[in-house]
């Protein structure tokens, strides 16, 4: 990092954190106890502040990742600061824990977009700082800074651990893994996807080795052909059935596989891969699950993916390729038709802005979900393109962790959608200055708005005193 760059890294990174500190000086004030689960979260992190660390509540459903990180920062902090009494893991307290690591998510998304895009010569260091702050403010991932939940300790973890292993130390990368398994049982699946990193890359080395021994100049010149796609699984199905290359990949990989095999011991142990409240936490195969984020995408990436020139490729490669298409809408109507769940927090919780998507969208009539169809092909359209730099392996890498990470959830939740979106935005190619403030531009009003319904749109339930709010 030139001096220049690390000036005006510094002052964006130092200044989106004093605001953040003033806006969490506004929502502690405000909000002072536990609000929603942040009344499962703070007491079992006061537990093991007092030492307590057989005490389990059984209503959590992550591993004990955030309240042991928490009690290795404040423990310390409070023996060298002189704190004592109630102030020693308050919420506040806790919630701070978030803050800090908001600071540590804006700075690992500067240095994966510096390694992920070091080759890109066009990239100017004001775009680069200008681009991790949009991602550290990104409004889902942002508005849990300031509550203690365990996405922002989660994102953490996982994008360092990404970090890592594009900087090839794999050991590292895999310990930092288990650090994010900790805060969240679903964060394997990003293991798994610096895992498949290595391998594509290596699949990839040797299918231009094998391209250029049969005179093809380019991996994608006929991407999308049938024969190729034929071609590609042939190579593929070689590849990895060789014993030299199954013990090369090995050798590569194998601090993620011990990882994963810890993770399968820890579910059959365990008898599932959520702890304490199974119940509402069923997985399922929920393919809409999907679309769902396609369409989540779309709307925080509109200034990349809503464009006039995409919608005119798109209606372009709809007229040429009209069976392809009307068979993805037939697959996605029996996708839909087969496999829609709502979850009975969706249905009861009005406190969430999902409740009311649902209702105002998806309720409005039986036949909407199918009438979106539409939408979802363009999204899904749009969101590949834009991944058309990455090779082939690692896109496909990618949506096999992205199926893993959404379909099994039969709970329609925003949270969810973070990591993979983070991680797609991040390898995407560099959008052009104007877009860029317009999506920094789109994202303030979108926490504005959000912090202000939060802060003074309060309501109560009947039969209850207790202040609700809304979120995200």
């Amino acid at each position: 990092m030139e001096r220049s760059e690390a000036y005006g890294f510094s002052a964006a990174m130092s200044g989106a954190f004093l605001l953040s500190c003033l806006l969490f000086a506004a929502i502690n004030r405000r909000q002072r106890g536990p609000y929603m689960d942040e009344a499962f979260h703070v007491p079992q992190a006061q537990a093991y502040c007092h030492g307590r660390f057989l005490q389990w509540d059984p209503m959590i459903t992550t591993l004990p990742g955030l309240y042991l990180v928490s009690v290795g920062v404040v423990k310390p902090a409070a023996w060298l600061f002189g704190w004592t009494g109630s102030v020693v893991c308050s919420a506040g307290m806790l919630r701070f824990i978030n803050l800090l690591f908001s600071a540590g998510n804006f700075y690992l998304l500067y240095l994966l977009l510096f390694k992920i895009h070091q080759k890109n010569k066009a990239v100017s260091d004001f775009l680069r700082i200008l681009s991790a702050l949009t991602l550290a403010v990104f409004p889902t991932l942002y508005f849990f800074t300031f509550l203690y939940y365990t996405d922002p300790g989660s994102v953490f973890f996982t994008l360092f651990a990404y970090l890592m292993c594009l900087y090839g130390n794999h050991k590292t990368s895999a310990l930092l893994g288990f650090c994010g398994f900790m805060f969240r049982q679903t964060n394997i699946v990003w293991t798994v996807f610096c895992a498949g990193n290595v391998v594509a890359e290596k699949l990839n080395e040797a299918w231009k080795t094998e391209l250029q021994k049969k005179r093809d100049e380019k991996i994608s010149s006929r991407k999308g052909s049938f024969s190729d796609l034929i071609r590609l699984l042939q190579f593929l199905t070689e590849y990895l059935i060789s014993p030299k290359n199954v013990v090369t990949l090995t050798a590569l990989t194998w601090p993620y596989i011990i990882l994963v095999t810890m993770f399968f011991v820890f579910v059959f142990i365990n008898g599932g891969i959520v702890v304490g409240d199974r119940s509402s936490h069923e997985a399922c195969l929920h393919f809409p699950q999907l679309f769902y984020f396609l369409s989540f995408t779309v709307f925080f990436s509109f200034p990349h993916l809503l464009t006039p020139t995409k919608i005119r490729k798109f209606l372009l490669s709809l007229r040429k390729h009209p069976v392809h298409y009307s068979l993805i809408a037939v697959i996605s109507l029996f996708l839909i038709w087969k496999f829609t769940y709502v979850h009975k927090y969706l249905l009861a919780d009005n406190r969430h802005y999902t409740f009311y998507v649902w209702r105002k969208v998806f309720q409005r009539h039986e036949l909407v979900k199918y009438v979106l169809v539409p939408v979802y092909i363009f999204a899904g359209w749009s969101f590949v393109d834009t991944l058309k730099s990455k090779s082939v392996f690692w896109i496909l890498m990618y949506f096999v962790c992205l199926l893993a990470v959404t379909v099994p959830q039969k709970l329609l939740e925003f949270r969810y959608f973070i990591l993979p979106f983070l991680i797609y935005r991040l390898n995407i190619p560099f959008p052009s200055l104007y877009r860029q403030l317009l999506e920094l531009a789109f994202y303030i009003v979108v926490n504005a708005v959000t912090f202000y319904l939060f802060l003074n749109r309060t309501f109560q339930w009947p039969n209850s005193d207790e202040i609700q709010r809304f979120m995200w």
